[in-house]
């Protein structure tokens, strides 16, 4: 008597609850999976326990996929309650004749039990275990039962449920599967440790001959079925997800969403084991929905990887494209060369997120700046040769074609992205400022002083990623807002997210110049790619030596950026962002807009159109070279212009807002500090340095002076002196006459060295 108390008293000490309802509605600290805007799937993983997201609920499981697996694994399922004890005397009997183990007895719901309830493998286990399941036949049906071990039982490769197996297996789903391809699936779980299709096939072949028998025998399988389940050819296929999507997910992660979005279960939850099960079952909180568009991540994909198949021949093996609904904040798609892979040289490295240098892509910004401090798109900048100083040392600033011309407005500066006005540009609005707006508008790569990067940050010397300058490229399409991308649907812009970077007229204006064909037509031409039909801002850049290649922009809804390259950092044969980048451009937004009704860009009603002189960049006389005009209504130009008026011709008109920086008279060359050196293969005596001063200076004369004596004297207009070099420390003067003033002006002392 005491002995049957103890018995039951440790039955009942090693029972444990079971849950509310048998459908998972989430885990508490697993992998989540990312679906994008339409419910595809875009990640898979088979690291837990169980299977969350590829749940089939009973109806939608085929009935010849129900009857082989009873078949094969419990033919009393629907007779006995939780135990079958008459298949567990044949095999007492099996096993005692046999002098080992040779055949089991699980029924089904053992099978579930046993799932639900991990247990070391032990005659004391199966007991508990029988128990078990006669208590969980009286909370569940047959139905419910039957359903979660379909959707649980475990397979090889970490897979569970036959879901799983038939994808892992065929690359299918069920209602797509024959006869034997059925039957093989219940065949698979009697050893899912030992038995995987692709290598084991011939091993099942005797049982799934002998479970097809059987099945005819009962009624469950046509003859057409026996046939196919005996004779049809095995076609098996790699599971792929259907979108490659492997760097989004990645970056995803690595910005906490699932901590966010992956919530723990609500608190009438029962945890079993690590699961938390309760009903409904249609809604995942393991499951998170993304932005992403499959479908157009795949038509992007397609276009890159063609378009870098056909720049082989130049050295360009990498590549990148980020597309954003700005309106929504949205990522669409998110696009490396060749997509994901560990297996190829740099696959697994994310080119959106990898910062490169720009080349002119920031120039755009830097002009809204100098708009908002007070110029406007009709602002003369002087184009001509530019050496500034670069540490101890001098650097040229050049155009990309190497042409100068002369005083140009804004609009064609940008439109044609010329390097050397952009210079005068961040003269004026300062490196500080500069770099300071970059930040406001995301660049968090830009990690470095402004003194590092110099006057150069205009032109790109920086390093950004294609995230971040698509991210700033759409505060222009915003009307200078600035709000945050968006990487999952519901997702709520964190507080204060928002704020406004440029002024809404200042924006429109460079969206309107990057837009206008015309604006561009001196370095590219009235009919590039860069044309197109659906009004579009677009920006091209190129890094040096060809490292780097970049072609952004938007129109109405959509902003878009390309990146090409190579990520190992070795220079391409010349691809230039209008040659590589800009035909993918072309290419992804005729697909955004082959569905859509296009819309001009937006215009800010706080600009007013007026006509101008091309040349002078003021009011128009009937005898002016004319063009129409956007300014803010307090920038409107008061003055006529005088070069076609009649009056006194001149060469240069209204130059920049910035007389500070240019007439303060000081010397261009030698800069303070600066180092030459002697070149050995040129004899001494003929080898010379140009002292310069600034060529808008109006002069009458100019005396050269180093180290206190005068070296040379200069007549009207003549900016520079030929000085033949010595070796030594030198300071260096001029002493200038310039035509307003009666007394001669004295430049700034300035130290350099000759070595």
């Amino acid at each position: 008597m005491a002995l049957t108390g103890f018995f039951a008293w440790e039955t009942h000490r090693e029972l444990r609850p079971f849950p509310e309802g048998l459908r998972p509605n989430g885990l508490s600290s697993h992998k989540a999976q990312f679906l994008d805007r339409n419910g595809i799937p875009l990640s898979v993983t088979y690291t837990h326990p169980w299977n969350i997201n590829d749940w089939l609920p009973l109806h939608e499981i085929p009935p010849l996929l129900q009857n082989a697996f009873i078949e094969s694994e419990d033919r009393r399922f629907f007779d006995h309650h939780g135990v079958d004890w008459i298949a567990r005397a044949h095999a007492m009997a099996q096993n005692f004749l046999a002098l080992r183990p040779v055949r089991g007895a699980s029924t089904i719901t053992e099978q579930v039990v046993r799932i639900l309830h991990p247990r070391p493998r032990t005659l004391w286990s199966r007991w508990i275990e029988g128990y078990e399941a006669g208590q969980l036949e009286k909370h569940f049906s047959k139905s419910d039962i039957l359903e979660f071990y379909l959707n649980q039982v475990p397979y090889a490769r970490q897979r569970r449920g036959i879901l799983q197996a038939s994808r892992l297996y065929f690359d299918r789903d069920l209602d797509t599967l024959n006869a034997r391809e059925a039957l093989a699936l219940a065949v698979l779980v009697r050893a899912p440790s030992r038995l995987d299709l692709p290598n084991d096939s011939k091993r099942l072949e005797k049982s799934i001959q002998k479970l097809a028998r059987h099945m005819r025998r009962e009624g469950k399988l046509s003859d057409d079925q026996y046939v196919c389940a005996l004779k049809s050819p095995w076609v098996l296929s790699e599971s792929r997800l259907p979108v490659d999507a492997g760097h989004f997910i990645q970056h995803v992660f690595r910005l906490g969403f699932i901590q966010r979005h992956h919530s723990v279960g609500s608190a009438s939850a029962n945890p079993v084991g690590g699961l938390h099960l309760q009903e409904p079952y249609s809604s995942y909180s393991a499951r998170i929905m993304t932005t992403l568009d499959s479908s157009l991540q795949i038509k992007v994909q397609n276009i890159l990887d063609q378009r870098l198949q056909d720049l082989r021949g130049k050295d360009v093996r990498d590549g990148a494209v980020l597309v954003v609904n700005h309106e929504t904040g949205e990522v669409l798609a998110w696009v490396n060369g060749g997509g994901f892979s560990r297996d190829t040289p740099g696959g697994w490295i994310d080119a959106v997120t990898t910062p490169r240098q720009p080349g002119s892509t920031l120039k755009p910004f830097l002009y809204a700046m100098a708009l908002d401090l007070g110029w406007t798109a009709a602002t003369l900048i002087e184009d001509s040769p530019v050496i500034e100083a670069v540490g101890s040392g001098l650097h040229p600033f050049r155009n990309y074609s190497r042409k100068f011309y002369g005083p140009l407005r804004l609009r064609e500066a940008l439109g044609n992205s010329l390097n050397i006005p952009a210079i005068r540009t961040i003269q004026f609005t300062g490196v500080d400022r500069f770099l300071e707006r970059l930040h406001e508008l995301g660049f968090r790569s830009l990690t470095q002083p402004s003194a590092y990067y110099g006057e150069g940050l205009a032109l790109g010397n920086g390093e950004v990623s294609l995230l971040e300058l698509v991210q700033a490229y759409s505060v222009l399409a915003l009307n200078g807002e600035f709000r945050p991308l968006r990487f999952t649907l519901g997702e709520a812009p964190g507080k204060g997210a928002s704020r406004r970077i440029f002024s809404d007229e200042a924006s429109s204006l460079i969206a309107n110049i990057l837009s206008d064909p015309q604006a561009r037509r001196l370095e590219f031409g009235s009919g590039n790619i860069l044309r197109l039909p659906v009004q579009t801002a677009v920006k091209t850049g190129t890094s040096n030596d060809h490292r780097d290649a970049w072609a952004v922009g938007f129109s109405y809804r959509h902003t878009v950026g390309v990146w090409m390259g190579n990520l190992d950092r070795r220079p391409t044969n010349g691809i230039t962002g209008t040659t590589g980048p800009g035909l993918v451009l072309r290419a992804v937004f005729a697909e955004l807009n082959r569905l859509e009704e296009s819309r001009p860009l937006y215009l800010s009603p706080h600009l007013t159109v007026v006509n101008i002189c091309r040349e002078s960049g003021l009011r128009a006389t009937p005898l002016c070279p004319t063009i129409r005009e956007w300014f803010k209504r307090d920038d409107i130009p008061q003055s006529f212009c005088p070069l076609h008026s009649g009056f006194q011709s001149i060469k240069k008109v209204d130059i920049t807002p910035q007389e500070e920086h240019f007439t303060n008279l000081h010397l261009l060359q030698p800069t303070p500090d600066l180092q030459l050196a002697m070149d050995p293969y040129i004899p001494d005596e003929i080898e010379a340095f140009s002292l310069t001063i600034p060529n808008h200076v109006q002069i009458v004369k100019v005396e050269w002076i180093i180290d206190g004596k005068v070296w040379g004297v200069t007549g009207i207009n003549e900016h520079r002196f030929v000085w033949p070099v010595s070796r030594g420390v030198h300071f260096a003067q001029a002493r200038v006459w310039r035509s307003e003033a009666v007394e001669p002006s004295m430049t700034p002392k300035v130290r350099f060295f000759v070595k």
